[in-house]
């Protein structure tokens, strides 16, 4: 391990690879193979969340893929690399962490009652995406706050 870049800068990037791959999984592979990411518990299936959740996975998916899944990926490369780009593709990208958890949050939050809406693991949704959106929060702190260390 790079000792000069230290614990925090290890935990930034492991947590972003794993996005990374979780996305990838889930929110690439949901467009083409919906069924498929709900046996490997990436989506929730159709009896779960209606047709219009799966629609609306799918649509996030798309959005994923062509957009914050290289914006992450390239924040990656490029605060690996050192690059001033890296900074900012970074911080972008976590900003969308904190993003769309609220929006996944508030929407089973506002969706719980509705008919057809049958999604029972409320408590592991909300431990799983607020730690994610911790993880955002903390994660544009921690590039802001080492921007000048991180491309030296």
């Amino acid at each position: 391990m790079d000792q000069k870049r230290g614990l925090g800068f290890w935990f930034l990037i492991v947590i972003a690879c794993l996005l990374a791959i979780w996305f990838i999984l889930g929110q690439t592979l949901c467009i083409f193979f919906y069924d498929f990411t709900v046996s490997l518990g990436f989506q929730d299936s159709i009896n779960d969340v209606t047709a219009v959740g799966v629609a609306f996975n799918k649509g996030f998916g798309i959005a994923d893929t062509l957009f914050y899944i290289p914006l992450l990926i390239s924040g990656i490369i490029g605060i690996l690399k050192k690059k001033r780009m890296g900074i900012y593709l970074m911080f972008s990208a976590l900003a969308i962490t904190v993003y769309w958890p609220i929006v996944c949050l508030s929407a089973v939050y506002f969706a719980k009652g509705a008919p057809g809406w049958n999604l029972t693991s409320y408590a592991e949704y909300t431990m799983i995406l607020s730690l994610i959106t911790v993880y955002g929060v903390w994660g544009m702190c921690f590039v802001y706050i080492n921007r000048a260390r991180l491309i030296k």
